[in-house]
């Protein structure tokens, strides 16, 4: 079972292919892309390691030359500095080739290799070959590059697509289920902003998700079809609703991609203030969508039974209840850097009811602390 799907933009459009099983093909994705015959692999030591070698041995049959770069593992790697040193070595190799980047990893190495493409020699074709949840259904889609600075995530990027996005799910079997809970996160954001089906799909399966990986459980044995067939069905359908929005809205300036943002404009300032070690960024998310959906039922929109049931498949993931050991004043501090907040408004997400958001302005600051303060653990 192979699902395709396409990124509808007028300038770069791609394919998402979906598969179980799916990496020892992905060659036979690169015909008639143009790409060069050059292959620079950016992952991570482990991530290589797992499944670095079939990739590269697939390339290398097909007649692709391969080189690969590993940065450290965690969200420190989108820094200046080793944007920088990745910079300088595919330099240093790129002497009379013809090269194209692979990002093999999760959403770190997808959005460091993306932003590397994009500004070496004013930009060379990649491609995404997301490793974990969280980047086969969210991060590795819609082109934002990025790399971080102290005072906030993502703050230095661009836009800039890639040429083809391969999420082959059977990878997804090497996840530690911290890392799957990452991805749900993400996952429930789609049912809330665009999906009730899918929201009901995640209530209805995530235990089935929570225990997919290989780790905790090493000896049960899944149904195969189904299991592999509903976590096809989890990508594809969160695929689908960015597909969409990111077709109608590539750059951000309509105010339709806005919406991707929902339980982000905290969850980015809870994850910056623990430094990005404390919290991982489904986590930060999932705290962010709890904050999103009690500000949303201050201002009238949501009912407290929908804000409940978000809460409760928050909590039925595995994700934070209460935010721990981080301050008030860091996280408002952190907010003011968050791209919706410009010359002094602010600009929230916020939930009408399970599929269906918009985008409020000037929230008042009282209802906005005292819906962190709800989570904050003192």
């Amino acid at each position: 079972m192979i699902a395709k799907i396409q990124v509808r933009l007028k300038d770069n459009p791609y394919t998402i292919v979906i598969g179980n099983g799916i990496l020892g093909k992905f060659p036979q994705t690169l015909h008639g892309l143009g790409l060069g015959k050059d292959a620079v692999i950016i992952s991570h030591p482990l991530i290589e390691r797992l499944h670095g070698g079939p990739l590269s041995a697939a390339l290398k049959k097909a007649g692709y030359t391969v080189k690969v770069f590993n940065v450290p593992e965690g969200e420190k790697s989108k820094s200046a500095a080793c944007a920088l040193r990745l910079l300088k070595q595919i330099s240093a190799y790129d002497v009379g080739r013809e090269i194209f980047i692979i990002a093999l990893g999760g959403g770190v190495v997808g959005d460091l290799a993306g932003f590397v493409a994009a500004v070496y020699k004013r930009g060379v074709p990649y491609v995404q070959v997301p490793t974990t949840l969280l980047a086969q259904i969210d991060s590795s889609i819609g082109g934002k590059t990025a790399i971080d600075l102290e005072t906030g995530k993502n703050l230095v990027g661009s836009f800039y697509q890639p040429r083809l996005v391969v999420s082959d799910t059977k990878v997804l079997k090497t996840l530690s289920q911290r890392q799957v809970r990452n991805g749900l996160a993400e996952a429930v954001k789609y049912g809330i902003i665009g999906d009730p089906k899918l929201f009901a799909f995640i209530e209805a399966n995530h235990q089935e998700f929570l225990s997919f990986h290989c780790h905790s459980r090493p000896r049960q044995k899944h149904s195969g079809v189904n299991s592999s067939g509903n976590l096809i069905h989890l990508v594809r359908c969160c695929a689908q609703i960015k597909a969409k929005i990111v077709s109608a809205d590539e750059k951000e300036t309509k105010g339709l991609r806005t919406v991707l943002n929902f339980g982000h404009t905290v969850g980015h300032a809870i994850e910056a203030a623990g430094r990005y070690d404390q919290y991982h960024h489904g986590e930060a998310v999932g705290l962010g969508t709890r904050v999103a959906a009690r500000i949303s039922v201050s201002m009238g929109l949501l009912s407290q039974a929908q804000e409940s049931r978000i809460n409760q498949l928050i909590t039925h993931v595995g994700l934070p209840q209460k935010i721990k050991g981080v301050r008030l004043t860091k996280i408002l501090e952190l907010m003011q850097h968050d791209k919706k907040f410009t010359a002094g408004h602010n600009r929230f997400v916020l939930a009408q009811k399970i599929g269906q958001v918009k985008v409020v302005r000037d929230i008042p600051a009282n209802i906005i602390i005292e819906a962190i303060k709800l989570y904050l653990s003192f």
